[in-house]
């Protein structure tokens, strides 16, 4: 009943394969994230400056040689 033997007893090196695997997926996931979340800032930017540079046009407040004719004299 008390075991008579001193077998070692540990997670093993399957347990360190698992959690390898495991880190190696959170590593690949964090990275395509970050990516994603770069181009989605990029888009915005671009976006909003396409969107201001659309109202610029319509208000008319445009400088001469920015899209605009200038008015005759």
């Amino acid at each position: 009943m008390n075991g008579g033997g001193s077998l070692p007893v540990g997670p093993g090196v399957w347990a360190f394969v698992a959690a390898f695997l495991l880190a190696l997926a959170l590593w690949l996931l964090m990275r395509n994230m970050n990516s994603r979340m770069r181009r989605m800032a990029y888009r915005e930017r671009d976006r909003a400056g396409q969107s201001q540079e659309g109202s610029v046009e319509e208000r008319g407040d445009a400088a001469p040689g920015q899209g605009q004719a200038a008015p005759p004299p």
